[in-house]
């Protein structure tokens, strides 16, 4: 299955700093469905959703992994103290689709 964009980085929203976040897009089949992983590069933090497989909803996954990461970034004050460290606080989540 290919990714929406070719399996390569995109430029992300702007980051708390004004600069833009590295954010890579992982994408694996699983059966009917496809799990989209999106990581946080400068931070190592990740997110993942699961969706349907057809091609036309991949992009739509992505968004909605972006969403997850960021609101999740939001939720750790943007990076945790090092890249290895667990996530501070809470028992992980989510966004209901």
């Amino acid at each position: 299955m290919q990714p929406p964009d070719g399996g390569h980085n995109k430029p992300q929203p702007p980051g708390k700093n004004g600069g833009s976040r590295e954010v890579i897009f992982e994408f694996t089949p699983i059966g009917g469905s496809v799990k989209v992983t999106a990581i946080d590069v400068a931070s190592g933090i990740e997110v993942a959703v699961v969706g349907p497989a057809a091609a036309s909803s991949q992009r739509e996954l992505e968004r909605i992994a972006l969403q997850k990461l960021l609101q999740r970034l939001e939720r750790e004050g943007g990076k945790p103290d090092t890249p290895n460290e667990p996530p501070k606080g809470g028992t992980g989540g989510g966004i209901i689709v």
